[in-house]
């Protein structure tokens, strides 16, 4: 089964990245893209975003001022930064596992980080937090400093209940 979800996940990386480069050739810019997206998804699952929506409270991690605020959260509660690459179908196996697994609700407070549209966000974490920077990545933060930090399948929700 593992070998399976190996090769599919290389397929549908093939495919985004042919879909990208074809769209990009031919001009058509993101609206294009975007509807071959919306449709790619609705066969597959459909988007990241409703399913984030409906089985966690995310908070979406868009601005560097952020990073303060979670330091300053992470004194109170622990917080954890899901980093996700939304055109890595491994990345998304990922977050669907840790969404299913995840019941620490209002013990963590988690955010989300969409790395295609904020990679500087991510390299600041990587600065501010003394992490090594990869994708999909699991960091959490306690007292402002990186307690926890996972990568790909080592990314387990039930392992942060001995952390909080």
């Amino acid at each position: 089964m593992a070998v399976f979800l190996v090769i599919f996940a290389i397929v549908i990386d093939s495919l985004t990245l042919v879909m990208t480069l074809c769209l990009d050739f031919e001009g058509k810019g993101k609206v294009k893209r975007e509807k071959f997206m919306s449709l790619f998804q609705n066969i597959f699952g459909g988007s990241d975003q409703s399913e984030r929506e409906n089985k966690m409270a995310w908070r979406t991690l868009t601005d560097l001022g952020q990073l303060n605020e979670i330091v300053n959260e992470s004194t109170e509660t622990p917080v954890v930064i899901f980093k996700h690459s939304t055109r890595c179908s491994i990345s998304r196996m990922a977050l669907r596992q840790f969404e299913q697994e995840f019941d620490l609700e209002g013990k963590v407070i988690p955010y989300y980080l969409d790395l295609l549209e904020h990679r500087d966000i991510s390299n600041e974490i990587a600065n501010r937090f003394s992490v090594y920077h990869q994708s999909p990545q699991l960091i959490v933060i306690k007292d402002g400093k990186a307690i926890y930090d996972r990568s790909h399948e080592s990314i387990e929700a039930k392992k942060l209940a001995d952390l909080v």
